[in-house]
């Protein structure tokens, strides 16, 4: 397999943010944490330890070939509007799913027609946006066993292919699902059908 691509994981505050920075270290990815300041960034990387590093926001997105938003949906335009450069040419996996207090509980559907939607139309036509991980549990993956479930991924264009950032084949994608132990990883609709 070629070397595997960093990953920057930016919402270092996040249950699922951290749970999945956690498994593709442990799984020997290089993980960069994201944090609005590189202290916090640093200290939330300190607890997960083996090759994760913390950085600010747009120093970890710049590092990495992959760059994980996993904030709060409060935080989300913000942070794409900040790493709008520096995502270009990259692939961008929004985890985010749009809760706005005080109903956390219950999803609702943002102007744009989903997150993913949003961070498309941010961050451009030269930025693989990929829908995926909204329904992986992060006290499953932070427990430290097998995770047993499928993933549905969504994506734009044809290239946004998660496990090979060089545009070739599939064999590193389903690599990164399953060293979290069993996740079958399932190619869902174009992001345009994407409504969470």
């Amino acid at each position: 397999m070629d070397q595997l691509p960093a990953i920057a994981v930016l919402g270092r505050s996040g249950e699922l943010g951290s749970a999945l920075a956690r498994r593709w270290a442990q799984a020997g990815y290089v993980v960069i944490i994201g944090s609005r300041t590189a202290d916090r960034a640093i200290e939330a990387a300190a607890l997960i330890g083996q090759q994760v590093r913390g950085a600010e926001n747009v120093e970890a997105a710049e590092a990495a070939e992959v760059i994980v938003v996993a904030v709060p949906y409060s935080n989300h335009a913000h942070i794409l509007e900040a790493i709008r450069q520096t995502a270009s040419g990259k692939i961008v996996v929004d985890v985010v799913v749009p809760l706005v207090p005080p109903k956390v509980s219950v999803v609702q559907i943002p102007q744009g027609g989903s997150a993913a939607l949003e961070a498309k139309a941010i961050l451009g036509a030269d930025v693989k946006v990929v829908s995926a991980f909204h329904n992986v549990g992060a006290a499953k993956l932070h427990a430290g066993g097998k995770v047993d479930c499928d993933v549905l991924v969504r994506r734009r264009q044809h290239g946004a292919r998660l496990g090979d950032h060089t545009g070739g084949s599939r064999r590193n994608a389903r690599h990164r699902w399953r060293s979290f132990g069993q996740l079958r990883c399932s190619r869902g609709a174009d992001v345009c059908s994407d409504r969470h």
